[in-house]
């Protein structure tokens, strides 16, 4: 019988996905994580917090981590949510579906709502509405990235280079460095439901091994859509060959966030 070929990947469906994301995708950086709770203006311990298109729970567990009242995960996509739920273990965090434009929660019932690495795939417009509804008057919304930062390594910015050669339109969705980052500050301050649009950045550096790069790379959605199979294969040999040799590799994070108070 002739073997079932894998459904091809669209843009925002992390379905398969979901093990790498959870195995190799970095953590943001916790300096960062501080400055956007103390704009908050309340106790760490009073703050209700939602993190929506949660993923795995990287952030989630950040936020866990500082021992808010409490924490709340949204996420659409099954096979994230199940690794979120799974990776979470006794943080106390409560997982549901939903979606940016539907987060299925009640009005006004918390002070603090983030996406991280994920609100480039929410409609402005509609999730920005749904954000101020589920807001208290005051509550911040944070929409935060961690692209990779290569500045400082030729290496690595001849491996990102690389994937130009490999799709000359390559378009980048979610590296939040362009997309809907390019224009943030500005809509965010023309929205009617927000105000106060502060910009934060936290650099942080770490050795990974060339599984765990290689991993980090097999999570991204959108180069896999634009590549293809065929060429993303190419792409990781790329890599492999360029770091043929190596037991590991340096590298960092730009941890890039945005937060506004609601109207």
């Amino acid at each position: 019988m002739q073997a079932m070929s894998q459904p091809a990947l669209t843009h925002g469906d992390f379905t398969g996905l979901a093990s790498d994301y959870s195995k190799y995708r970095p953590a943001y950086s916790g300096s960062v994580l501080t400055a956007l709770l103390a704009l908050v203006g309340k106790p760490l311990d009073e703050i209700d917090a939602v993190d929506v298109g949660a993923g795995t729970g990287i952030w989630t567990r950040m936020l866990a981590d500082r021992g808010l009242c409490s924490v709340v995960a949204v996420e659409p996509n099954d096979d994230m949510r199940g690794h979120g739920v799974r990776d979470s273990g006794s943080l106390g965090i409560r997982w549901h579906k939903g979606s940016g434009e539907e987060t299925g929660l009640a009005d006004a019932s918390c002070d603090f709502l983030s996406m991280a690495s994920s609100f480039h795939w929410v409609d402005f417009d509609q999730g920005t509405r749904e954000f101020h509804r589920v807001l208290r008057p005051g509550g911040r919304f944070v929409a935060l990235w961690n692209p990779r930062h290569l500045d400082d390594s030729p290496e690595l910015l001849d491996i990102e280079s690389h994937l130009k050669t490999l799709n000359p339109d390559m378009r980048r969705v979610s590296s939040g460095r362009s997309g809907i980052t390019e224009r943030l500050t500005e809509r965010l301050w023309a929205s009617p439901y927000f105000e106060d649009v502060v910009y934060l950045e936290g650099r942080q550096h770490r050795t990974m091994s060339i599984e765990q790069y290689l991993g980090v790379w097999r999570s991204v959605n959108d180069l896999q859509v634009q590549l293809g199979p065929e060429k993303f294969s190419r792409f990781l040999d790329y890599i492999r060959d360029r770091l043929r040799g190596r037991e590991s590799i340096e590298t960092a994070n730009l941890t890039r966030a945005w937060s506004a108070r609601r109207t």
